[in-house]
């Protein structure tokens, strides 16, 4: 049948077979994993591979068991449905289809037919393998290598017949490795003692002292805040400013005491769910807050509370596991054995976050949940707050037993309580409330949009205060505002307190920022429907939600306690007093009624709301009443109590708070969303891991905890190979997978394979230890190269895969702007702290204004980042935006970074600075020479060739005049930046001189780490 379908095949081959000019000799063997594996997950598996809903004509190509049923014959390429259809010469027939622009070149197609004809055998993909740690290669007549590293490399050039250059000259192997493990230049000095002394002792010795610098901690942090998504602010239209900084000085922290790998990742994970967890393992949890996070009006918070936890996984799936899970995330993966399931099965692990789906507009309340950050001195200062107030509550407690063993009310007068503001609502409408008849006179009918506002209310969280009101309800409220004091609900994430009918049910909370921070309380019985509720509520002033209670007809209402958690004031925001009905971007208390709403600032005592309900008391609760209202020990103890809360609270909310992780006390459910919407739950799932990749070992807790330890177990394949990767790339500046984001079927296969997982377990091995894998690749004879390049050799090698040379590119952002601050004596080098504002935040998208003083010259590292307008001088030499997840960086070439070279603020500033130390610290017997000489060794560590200097040199004569002849251009020029120049200075020949430096700035030589 097949051969009827195509008889011309036989000759087809014949044909492909003379069209290839570099075919494989029939008795190579093909390797699936490098060689197939990519041409059909890049060619077949859009519509063959593991998205079943997408596939087509029921032909899955991803899974051996199924290839070989439907479309291949092992051993027999002439009679495999697969090579008939990629060989036809039928446009109707070919595959992939000529419109789809997947099609196969003749090469391609060839390698398959080879492939069947030798069995058609497939193989787990590469990076999900076991990592099992290759013999290193023994080679013979090897002076070359130093490491293990050297042999994987050596062993491949020689495969391909190819040579290693030879090491780079002494200053360029001591700047390299400067900039690549610190970030910043060498000095001249350090240049001159290594250049007197280029030993292999020195050498390791310039490694030993690089690794051991706090810059180095600054020089990875930079790169893994691009992973982390970091930024100052929020994100989105509104952008507004969020404190996260002491998570990025705990990440430069963490990196320089060389903390290891599998620690760094699970305290970012999950450092809150060790059982040792303290300050910083919790701290380090911010990283999985660093996601965009919404305010705007109109958003819904579930939606976007849904996208934070789908950053998550995503973030953590792309960072540790080079895997593209996002693709997963409303279909099952096109190319990856990841489904959909999987998707929300991993998304389970971060969903139970007590979170809102919106920050708080109209307050500065940090989106819960938080950790409070104190210093030694302010912990020990808060335990003992804690401690006073602790001791009075037990006090009072003993206090009320003696007195109620010695308290006789029998024949006392309660007298009726007096309110500190009342409405009786008998003066007839409201607005556009209508009047009602109620229990006692007229009462009030909302409309659920007009607000009646009170002018008391404005409590603070330790005040006790109570509010009493009748209400009648003509239907089952989901969600309706009875009364409130805050600004509004999610865009001040509530912010006061509120009695709301939730499902019927009455609510009580008071609330810092909902729903991570508050105390509520919610009555277990539903309010009957169009009858009168006399309801009141109460607050003892302790923050705990067994000081709130609610009262229905005179009698406590049975509660369930919602929140517990209140450590920060609920006053702020505006709206400062009590509003009933209504609420901004709420649903109000439509159709609903009340009346005789009455406000006290003291907590009622049971008797007292019996008394507004018109009944009796029992003797127990009169004397309740008697003696919290007229014992002078209760009430003197009560105000000792009330000042040691006030003193405690204070301290507090002076304590600064920042975004991390904490688990809910019960799991929230975790649903497949269709299409990945938020309101389109389908199946509930249950945390899990994929299963393509090694099993949950049955004793790690099923949580982030758990998630942390499967993924820096010794048997995952991919988080040992992602995080070498990644620093082969930070030091090589290319990864031994080029694709460092995806590790998957669509990801480039790695250049060097037995070298990569001989990196990853000896990784593993030795603890994961980041520094010793750093010292390993700087110390190799690969690091070491030359990166000068043959034309031959360019051709054969454009991207340097074999590694037969050092890799030559533009430096990063941050190390083009720091080399001219640290070459001119502007940098301020201290470590963390506030993010700092340069002169380019005030030429913005969004413009701030900048920094005075030392915040001019920070390491770019500290730049406040402004997701929806980042610092434009950094973003124009391709600074990430740090919307998502980004493990490299694009490079790219354009005249903007010349222009920004040319005439940025910064940068013109560094000139000036940088000639006029040159001339403050002339020598006798300087010239032009010995300075420009001087000038451009500071900027680039080498001296000049005679033609670079003659250039420049001539430039100086130039401009030298030219300022000489227009003394107004060299003062404008000289008045650029903040910093001043000694007033004794020349000023023509600082003009002329700043102009060099400049120029410098802008040479290759300058800006290129080779």
């Amino acid at each position: 049948m097949l051969s009827q379908r195509f008889p011309s095949r036989t000759l087809l081959v014949l044909v492909l077979m003379t069209l290839l000019t570099h075919g494989l000799r029939a008795e190579e063997p093909i390797d699936f994993a490098t060689q197939i594996r990519p041409l059909l997950s890049d060619r077949c598996f859009h519509c063959h591979g593991p998205d079943a809903d997408g596939r087509e004509a029921d032909l899955r190509l991803d899974e051996e068991e199924s290839a070989h049923e439907a479309s291949i014959v092992p051993g027999d390429p002439a009679n495999s449905e697969l090579f008939a259809r990629i060989s036809s010469t039928d446009p109707s027939d070919r595959m992939p289809p000529a419109d789809s622009n997947r099609s196969l070149s003749a090469e391609e197609i060839e390698l398959i037919r080879q492939w069947i004809a030798q069995g058609a055998k497939y193989d787990q993909h590469w990076a999900f393998r076991p990592i099992t740690k290759p013999a290193v290669p023994q080679l013979e007549d090897d002076d070359w290598s130093r490491n293990e590293i050297d042999k994987f490399v050596l062993a491949k050039l020689r495969q391909e017949g190819v040579s290693p250059s030879p090491p780079a000259q002494p200053w360029r192997q001591l700047r390299r490795l400067s900039f690549d493990l610190n970030g910043l230049p060498p000095t001249l000095e350090e240049l001159d003692a290594f250049l007197a002394d280029p030993s292999e002792e020195n050498y390791q010795a310039n490694v030993t002292r690089l690794l051991a610098s706090p810059r180095y901690g600054e020089r990875l942090a930079a790169e893994w805040l691009d992973a982390a998504r970091y930024s100052d602010t929020y994100g989105y239209q509104v952008d507004r400013g969020r404190f996260v900084w002491p998570w990025r000085d705990w990440v430069i922290r963490s990196l320089n005491a060389n903390m290891p790998y599998d620690q760094f990742l699970t305290q970012q994970i999950a450092g809150d769910l060790l059982p040792d967890a303290n300050q910083d393992s919790i701290l380090a949890t911010t990283f999985c807050r660093l996601h965009p996070q919404k305010v705007e009006g109109g958003s819904v918070p579930e939606e976007f509370r849904v996208e934070y936890v789908a950053d998550r996984a995503q973030t953590v799936a792309t960072a540790f596991l080079g895997l593209t899970m996002e693709c997963a995330r409303c279909h099952d993966h096109k190319y990856d054995p990841l489904s959909q399931r999987e998707y929300y099965q991993l998304f389970a692990y971060f969903n139970n976050v007590d979170e809102a789906g919106l920050y708080s507009y109209f307050t500065s309340s940090i989106p819960t949940p938080t950790l409070l950050l104190t210093d030694e001195e302010q912990q020990a200062n808060l335990d003992e707050l804690d401690a006073e107030v602790a001791s009075l509550e037990a006090e009072q407690a003993a206090l009320y037993k003696h007195l109620v063993a010695t308290t006789h009310a029998a024949g006392m007068t309660i007298p009726h309580p007096k309110p500190a503001e009342a409405l009786s609502f008998d003066e007839g409408n409201v607005g556009g409330n209508r009047a009602t008849l109620g229990p006692k006179g007229q009462a009030i009918e909302l409309t659920g949009d007009d607000a009646i506002n009170l002018k008391s209310g404005n409590f603070l969280r330790n005040q006790p205060f109570s509010v009493d009101l009748w209400i009648k309800t003509p239907d089952v409220k989901e969600r309706a505002v009875i009364f409130h004091r805050s600004r509004a609900w999610t865009d001040a994430a509530s912010r006061g307190y509120e009695l709301l009918l939730e499902d019927g049910r009455l609510k009580w909370s008071l609330i810092h920022f909902w729903p991570g921070n508050a105390i509520s309380i919610k009555a277990t019985d539903q309010v009957p429907l169009n009858k009168w509720q006399h309801v009141t509520v109460t607050y003892d002033g302790s923050s705990r939600a067994d000081g709130l209670r609610i009262f229905v007809d005179g009698k406590p209402a049975k509660v369930g306690i919602i929140r517990d958690k209140l450590t920060k004031q609920i006053t702020g925001g505006g709206q400062d007093n009590i509003a009933i009905g209504e609420r901004f971007r709420d649903r109000g208390f439509t159709d609903g009624q009340v009346d005789e709403f009455a406000v006290y600032d003291y907590e009622l005592t049971p008797a007292e709301i019996a008394l507004l309900n018109n009944k009796q008391s029992s003797p127990e609760v009169r004397q309740d009443y008697w003696i919290r209202r007229v014992r002078n020990e209760w009430t003197q103890a009560a105000a000792n109590l009330a000042e040691a809360r006030k003193e405690r609270n204070d301290a507090y909310d002076r304590a600064q708070e920042i975004m991390v992780m904490r688990e809910l006390d019960q799991p929230r459910p975790t649903y497949l969303l269709a299409r990945g919407a938020y309101d389109a739950p389908t199946d509930e799932v249950l945390p899990k891991t994929p299963e393509a990749l090694p099993g949950f070992a049955q004793q790690w807790p099923n949580n982030r905890l758990g998630l942390a330890k499967w993924m820096v177990d010794a048997k995952n394949p991919l988080t040992a190979r992602v995080a070498v990767n990644r620093y082969w790339q930070l030091l090589m500046g290319e990864g031994l997978v080029r694709t460092p984001e995806d590790f998957g079927n669509q990801g480039s296969p790695p250049t060097h394979p037995q070298l990569l997982d001989w990196l990853a377990a000896d990784f593993i091995e030795h603890g994961w230890d980041v520094k010793r894998l750093m010292r390993q690749i700087v110390t190799s004879s690969t690091y070491r190269q030359a990166s000068e390049v043959s034309s031959e050799m360019l051709n054969r090698d454009p991207e340097n895969k074999l590694l037969a040379r050092a890799g030559k590119f533009r430096m990063s952002a941050e190390m083009v702007r720091d080399n001219t601050l640290f070459a001119s004596g502007l940098l301020v080098e201290k470590i963390g702290g506030p993010p700092a504002k340069p002169y380019e935040v005030a030429s913005s998208f969004k413009p701030i204004p900048h920094d005075h003083g030392k915040g001019l010259y920070r390491r770019s590292l500290y730049t406040y980042w402004q997701r929806t307008s980042p610092a434009p001088a950094l973003m124009t030499f391709d600074a990430s935006k740090r919307d998502v997840c980004q493990l490299k960086r694009e490079r790219t070439s354009s005249p903007l970074q010349a222009l920004v070279l040319l005439n940025g603020p910064q940068y013109v500033e560094a000139a000036k600075m940088l000639a006029a130390r040159l001339l403050e610290q002339a020598e006798e017997g300087d010239t032009d020479e010995t300075r420009v000489k001087r000038l451009f060794r500071m900027l680039t560590s080498r001296q000049p060739t005679e033609q670079e200097l003659a250039i420049l040199l001539q430039l100086h004569q130039e401009q030298l005049a030219h300022f000489q002849e227009m003394p107004d251009d060299a003062g404008k020029l000289l008045t650029v930046g903040e910093a001043k120049v000694p007033e004794k200075l020349p000023s023509a020949e600082l003009a002329a001189l700043t102009v060099v430096a400049n120029m410098v700035m802008n040479f290759d030589g300058c800006v290129t780490r080779r």
